[in-house]
């Protein structure tokens, strides 16, 4: 199975979504799994991973809800309240939902100390009596204080989403690169390979401007810890979803089988329990 770990679905909303500016006005409009699936068709891409887009339960149930008529969401990782003091209590409800594999809270736009508070990493250490996955998403200067964060959870699931939002538009690589290679020493941490065309110059970038930041994560967690995604629509700011698959299947080219398969699909159904 070829799995995309890393897409979104909304129906827009101005106020809701504000974070879609006005450069983004492809994003200001509807986008459900209607409007996803011939293309996942046409790529070959068997299922995906519906990922929270807003913070509030409702988005988690409005995910659950689409996975109930659309075969082709094989999980979600939804959003849930990690700083409530009732949260133990919201996770046994949850837990009701099998389609909810994980959670994910939007790390990127808080202050870089966010994940050395004591009361969310109180939160994190509730998830893995769940088997529930965390999806760290964070940009490259975030590093530093989610490589202290994620050294206290050994045996907690993670996957940084998105490469951790190198500053590919820029080149600069070397303090990422030494940041994600020490990530990669914990086992429990995971990469998405996902969200990477919108870290360059929208449509204006060629394959090889990757190539460099691929091969750092290819090095540093190996085959066995990365997964495909697409981070569908917004990945439409900078390309269309062919572009991000065909380049990604060209780079592991020269990859066996195994290796491919792994990256595709085999290392999400692992990491997600699908």
């Amino acid at each position: 199975m070829i799995i995309d770990t890393h897409v979104h679905f909304w129906k827009y909303d101005k106020i809701r979504d504000a974070w879609i500016t006005n450069d983004m006005k492809i994003l200001k409009q509807d986008y459900v799994p209607a409007h996803l699936i011939p293309t996942l068709k046409r790529n070959d891409v068997d299922g995906c991973i519906a990922v929270q887009a807003s913070q509030s339960e409702y988005e988690t149930h409005f995910l659950v809800e689409l996975s109930k008529t659309h075969p082709e969401i094989k999980g979600v990782v939804g959003w849930v309240d990690l700083l409530n003091k009732n949260l133990e209590e919201r996770l046994h409800f949850f837990s009701g939902y099998k389609i909810i594999k994980g959670w994910r809270h939007v790390v990127q736009a808080e202050p870089n100390d966010f994940l050395l508070r004591e009361d969310f990493q109180n939160s994190i250490r509730i998830l893995a009596p769940y088997k529930y996955t965390y999806d760290l998403l964070i940009y490259h200067y975030q590093l530093k204080p989610a490589l202290e964060f994620v050294s206290k959870f050994p045996d907690q699931k993670f996957v940084i989403d998105h490469c951790a939002k190198p500053d590919i538009g820029r080149k600069d690589i070397d303090e990422w690169k030494a940041l994600m290679k020490e990530m990669a020493r914990h086992p429990n941490i995971y990469c998405k390979l996902s969200g990477l065309l919108t870290e360059t110059k929208w449509k204006q970038w060629s394959p090889a401007d990757f190539y460099p930041y691929l091969d750092v994560v290819f090095e540093a967690f190996g085959t066995e810890r990365l997964m495909f995604g697409s981070d569908w629509p917004v990945m439409l700011l900078s390309g269309i979803y062919v572009q991000w698959k065909s380049l990604l299947e060209k780079y592991m080219e020269n990859f066996d089988e195994e290796a491919r398969l792994n990256v595709f699909g085999e290392n999400a159904i692992e990491f997600y329990n699908l």
